[in-house]
C-alpha cells in the first residue's frame, strides 16, 4: 500500500494543468449504454474511478480502448444485465448504470453500490422515481432487480431533495423511455449539465438544462447515435483544491484548463478570507493574502459551496487570522478528517454538523490516516504547512479523484514522495 511523505514549511510557484472531472466522466460513461455506436470521450481523467466505470462496462459486454486521455467505448453488444457486488463495491457511482441498463433492456441487476464513508447517501429517490416511470423493483440478497418488461413511461417525477446521481439516472432512464419526462427539482451542478447537453446534441430532446426543472423526450427504447467527440469538462473540484494549496502556503500558483464561471463559490469565498485572482480565458492565478481571515462556511447543492470542499478549506481555516465556522448541510460523517488534523496539532471543536476551527494553529508532522477522498486532499494540504514531515497513509482514497496529485504538487515545488509502507 502506498503513503504521502510530506515536508512541511516550502512556498509553491508555477502552473499546473487541470484533468478532466472525474464527477462529469463517471455519467457520461454509464451514458454509453445508451448508444449504438462508438463513443469517443476526451479529457478522461486517469483516476480509478474511471478504470472501475471502465471494468464494470467491459463486464456487462462493452468493448473499450483507452490511450493518453482518450477512450473509445463501443456499448452496442451488451448483453449482460447484471452489475456485480465485486466492482461496485469500489465506487457508489457504479450505480448510475442502473437508469440505462433498465431503460434499454427492460431488466437489470445492480448490486448495492459502495464508494467513500461520508454518510448516508440513500438510493431511494432513484427507485422512487423509476417506479414511478413504471418499473418493478425488489432487493435482495445485495442487489437491485428492476424489471419493465414493455419499457419505462414517462412521467412527472419530484425529487424529495436534491441529488445529483438521482438526477443523472432518471435523465438517462428518460432518454429511452416512451413518452415524455419531467423532473422537479433537478440537481444543477456542471456534472449534471454536462450529461444533459452532450445527450441534448446526440438527439435527445431536453429542455430546461441548468435549471431544477428538466423535460425530456424519449425515444421509446431507441439506442442513440453518437455524432461527434465528447470532451470532459475540467474538474472544479480538483481546482479547487489546488487553489487551496496556493492559498495555505499563501504562494502564487496558476491553473491552467479550468472554467472559472464552475469554480465560483470557491473563488469568492477565498477572495472572503483574503485571496485575489488573475483570470484568463481558461486559467487562474491565485494571489498571496497579506492577512488570511476566517470565514463561514455552510455547504449546499450548486451553486452554493460544494460539500466535496469543506475539508480543503478546513485545512486553510488552520492558518487564517481569527475562527472560522464551517457547517456541513449534506453529509452527516463528513468531519471524519477532523481527529486525524487534531493529530497534527489543530484546535477545531465540532458541535453536530458544526465545526468551529481556530486559526493560527501551530502544526506538526504526523503519520495521519486517510479516510475518504476530500479528507485525504486535507492531510495533505495541512501536511504542505506543518512543522517536520507528515506521512498519509490509505492513499487510494486521494487515487479515486485526483490524477497524480504528488506529481503536481512536485511541480509547484512542494516536497512530497510515493512510497511503499
Amino acid at each position: 500500500m502506498d503513503y504521502l511523505e510530506i515536508e512541511g514549511g516550502n512556498k509553491l510557484s508555477g502552473e499546473i494543468t487541470i484533468d478532466g472531472a472525474k464527477n462529469a466522466a463517471l455519467p457520461l460513461l454509464a451514458a454509453t449504454i445508451l448508444f449504438e455506436n462508438e463513443v469517443t470521450i476526451e479529457n478522461l481523467p486517469r483516476v480509478n474511478d474511471v478504470f472501475t466505470m471502465l471494468r464494470l462496462l467491459e463486464n456487462l459486454g462493452a468493448s473499450y480502448s483507452y490511450e493518453e486521455n482518450t477512450a473509445k467505448i463501443n456499448s452496442h453488444y451488451i448483453t449482460n444485465t447484471r452489475a456485480i457486488y465485486d466492482i461496485v463495491r469500489k465506487m457508489r457511482a457504479s450505480i448510475l448504470t442502473l437508469g440505462p441498463l433498465l431503460a434499454r433492456f427492460g431488466q437489470c441487476e445492480v448490486s448495492l453500490p459502495g464508494g467513500c464513508a461520508i454518510g448516508q447517501r440513500p438510493i431511494d429517490l432513484h427507485l422512487k422515481a423509476l417506479e414511478m416511470m413504471g418499473a418493478e423493483i425488489i432487493i435482495e440478497q445485495g442487489y437491485i432487480r428492476a424489471t419493465a418488461p414493455e419499457g419505462l413511461k414517462g412521467a412527472t417525477i419530484v425529487f424529495d431533495k436534491i441529488t445529483v446521481t438521482g438526477t443523472e439516472n432518471i435523465v438517462m432512464a428518460a432518454a429511452l423511455a416512451h413518452g415524455e419526462s419531467k423532473i422537479i427539482n433537478a440537481a444543477k451542478e456542471p456534472e449534471v449539465v454536462q450529461l444533459c447537453q452532450v445527450l441534448n446534441d446526440n438527439g435527445i430532446k431536453i429542455e430546461g438544462i441548468g435549471s431544477d426543472e428538466l423535460i425530456i423526450q424519449g425515444t421509446g427504447q431507441k439506442l442513440i447515435t453518437a455524432k461527434k467527440p465528447i470532451k470532459v469538462i475540467p474538474d472544479r473540484i480538483e481546482a479547487g483544491t489546488y487553489l487551496c494549496a496556493g492559498a495555505i502556503t499563501n504562494s502564487e500558483i496558476t491553473l491552467k484548463s479550468v472554467n472559472h464561471t464552475h469554480l465560483f463559490a470557491i473563488i469568492l469565498k477565498l477572495q472572503e478570507m483574503g485571496f485575489d485572482f488573475d483570470l484568463s480565458e481558461d486559467s487562474i492565478t491565485i494571489k498571496p493574502a497579506s492577512k488570511v481571515k476566517g470565514a463561514k462556511i455552510t455547504t449546499s447543492e450548486y451553486p452554493g459551496f460544494p460539500t466535496d470542499m469543506q475539508a480543503q478549506f478546513m485545512a486553510l481555516a488552520l492558518r487564517a487570522q481569527g475562527a472560522s465556522l464551517i457547517e456541513e448541510k449534506l453529509f452527516e460523517n463528513r468531519f471524519m478528517h477532523v481527529s486525524e488534523l487534531i493529530r497534527m496539532g489543530a484546535n477545531i471543536i465540532l458541535s453536530n454538523y458544526t465545526a468551529t476551527v481556530e486559526g493560527k494553529s501551530n502544526l506538526n508532522g504526523a503519520d495521519v490516516m486517510a479516510t475518504d477522498l476530500r479528507a485525504s486532499s486535507a492531510l495533505v494540504l495541512a501536511a504542505l504547512v506543518a512543522n517536520g514531515t507528515t506521512r498519509v497513509h490509505r492513499i487510494y482514497h486521494l487515487d479515486r479523484g485526483y490524477v497524480g496529485l504528488e506529481k503536481k504538487l512536485q511541480q509547484l515545488g512542494a516536497k512530497v514522495k510515493r512510497l511503499k509502507e
